[in-house]
């Protein structure tokens, strides 16, 4: 059978996934009932849902007109783009969505920078083409302006344009959705400009894992495109590691995909994707050979991490009584088993007892936070901080390219807040009210800028952020400009305490929440910390004063979440996560110590 493997590659929320669905669909591809009946088929993780966002690439396989069509779907997120970089090495081609009014966006140019280094055939898909104010043949333009900039050759450059509505599975070569009927152009489009796999089923075997899984009976599951030769179940195979090591193993198991699901073969031929195992300690980028003529294919090359977080056990106040898993051990398999699925991550044991933990941006490691919490984790994080290279005496450290889609009459606002982080503004323009803005600035100074971004434009501003390069430190530092409120003891919140002090800056928490000595319950108005006590209660007397009864206004709390509480703190405090609640909290909770450690440090 004929095969194709193609990668679907787009911009956070470009309806990538509503895509793939309609095309399972409308192939008439058999799915188990509880998956058909998923709104969104392929973003299975319940975080992945409640984003909406992918986060981890899915493999599925439809037949049309007797060819195998390999479909995978690739994060458009580029802190995951550790997965994109690896993925795309099981395509031959790709299909590019871009949004039908917003065009070309930044990580559009993220995810296809990458697929024109791989020199994969690429067909663009103007989606949304229903969405109010569509402008089909202006985001072709500006396509093919992208296309030109990232260097495409005179061939890939004049590419095959599609239109679709992915909601209402319909496509066509024109953008006028009455003429369209069903999805087919795509898959038309698919078979006439996507190459087969440039492979041989003759000679050895050579298949490179692009991906891992693990299941509860078989183990480790590599996932990856066979180069060449034919792999068969029980086969001896050689694997070959980073280093160069060879071992031999015996394969237990052979799959590929069929839908969304698997199906045991006995054999499978060079150009398909399968999963085998049978091999516990292969790892992505390396390769499965023939063990009589073993050699490796070239290694998949990962970008380096740009920012770092130390995790660390819960030892406040109230540790260990809201999770599952809290002890040394339980946290560094946890963080230890990650790494043999996320490539971009790293751990790195310290001789305290604690973890730092690299990744490809905040998101991404919040991201890892939220997962482990969501599985009965209880933990502790530090401030992100970000990763500096020291390259031939000079301190280089990660810069980003900001792109910034606002309201015209906040787009003041956002230019003064990048410019006091020594951003440089590249680009800016206005149509209809809405300005573009595009800036390059350095990591460290954007971190905790997305929840002020979100207040100064009333929540109407889009920022985007990739990772651009690695460049000289410009020696600026940020620090917060306010100062914390913090519980001055233990206890409970009381309404009265909490309407005495409201007035001194804005409250994190509402009343009748337990509180300890040294936890963060608000933001001061002014620089410094400032010691409160929330837990005072209304002396009671047998005089009834003028104006009992009487309530004082209380304002609502701004509720604080795992990513405002990671962006808000600053060296002297820590973020405690477990499954229940997330809590802010000084590292040294007592106040006169506090002061004592803040001299030593001055001297």
């Amino acid at each position: 059978m004929e095969i194709r493997n193609v990668a679907i590659i787009a911009h956070v929320d470009h309806g990538k996934t509503t895509l793939v669905d309609a095309l399972l669909h409308q192939s008439h591809t058999e799915m188990k009932k509880e998956v058909a009946e998923q709104s969104t088929i392929l973003d299975s993780n319940e975080l992945e849902r409640e984003r909406g966002i992918t986060i981890f690439s899915k493999n599925a396989s439809v037949e049309w007109k007797g060819v195998k069509i390999n479909i995978i779907d690739t994060p458009g997120h580029a802190d995951f783009g550790g997965e994109v970089e690896r993925v795309l090495s099981m395509a031959d081609g790709a299909l590019l969505l871009v949004d039908a009014k917003e065009g070309p966006m930044p990580q559009t140019r993220f995810v296809l920078r990458e697929a024109l280094k791989l020199g994969l055939k690429i067909v663009v898909i103007v989606n949304k083409i229903d969405k109010k104010g569509a402008r089909p043949e202006w985001v072709q333009g500006k396509t093919f302006d992208l296309f030109v900039e990232l260097g495409a050759d005179e061939e890939t450059a004049f590419f095959q344009t599609i239109y679709a509505s992915g909601r209402d599975g319909k496509a066509g070569t024109e953008p006028d959705i009455e003429k369209m009927t069903d999805i087919s152009p795509i898959f038309d489009a698919i078979l006439e400009h996507i190459p087969a796999p440039k492979t041989s089923s003759e000679g050895p075997l050579q298949m490179l894992v692009s991906n891992i899984g693990y299941d509860n009976y078989k183990g480790r599951i590599a996932i990856g495109k066979i180069h060449a030769g034919s792999i068969k179940n029980g086969q001896d195979v050689a694997h070959i590691n980073r280093e160069g090591q060879i071992k031999k193993y015996k394969i237990t198991s052979l799959c590929t995909f069929k839908g969304l699901g698997k199906i045991d073969e006995a054999e499978a031929l060079a150009g398909d994707i399968v999963t085998v195992t049978g091999i516990p300690d292969i790892n992505i980028g390396e390769t499965i050979a023939d063990p009589t003529s073993s050699f490796s294919l070239p290694l998949l090359e990962i970008e380096q991490p740009t920012v770092k977080m130390v995790f660390m056990v819960n030892n406040s106040p109230f540790g260990g009584k809201e999770g599952e898993f809290k002890t040394s051990s339980q946290l560094r398999a946890r963080l230890h088993k990650e790494l043999e699925t996320d490539v971009a991550l790293k751990v790195e044991d310290n001789s305290d007892g604690t973890w730092t933990v690299s990744g490809r941006g905040e998101l991404h490691l919040a991201i890892l936070i939220e997962r482990m919490r969501r599985e009965g984790y209880e933990f502790q994080v530090s401030r992100p901080h970000v990763i500096n290279h020291v390259v031939e005496g000079k301190t280089l450290t990660p810069y980003e390219k900001i792109y910034v889609e606002v309201p015209e009459e906040h787009s003041g606002i956002v230019i003064q807040k990048m410019g006091m982080r020594h951003a440089k503004m590249d680009n800016m323009e206005t149509t209809e009210g809405v300005t573009f803005l595009e800036f390059t600035v350095a990591t460290k100074e954007l971190i905790g800028f997305r929840s002020e971004f979100i207040t100064d434009t009333k929540g109407l501003g889009i920022m985007n952020a990739a990772f651009y390069e690695f460049l000289p430190d410009d020696g600026f530092t940020r620090e917060r400009e306010k100062g914390s409120m913090v519980a001055y003891e233990s206890g409970e919140t009381r309404l009265y305490g909490m309407t005495q002090v409201q007035d001194q800056g804005e409250l994190f928490i509402g009343p009748a929440v337990k509180v300890y000595k040294g936890q963060v319950v608000g933001q001061h108005s002014r620089g410094g910390d400032l010691r409160i006590n929330v837990c005072k209660e209304k002396k009671l007397s047998n005089m009834r004063s003028k104006g009992d009864g009487t309530m004082e206004h209380f304002n609502t709390p701004r509720i604080m979440g795992l990513d405002d509480a990671l962006e808000y703190i600053d060296d002297t405090e820590l973020v405690e996560v477990t499954p229940k609640s997330v809590r802010i909290r000084k590292i040294i909770l007592d106040e006169v110590e506090a002061r004592k450690a803040a001299k030593l440090a001055k001297h």
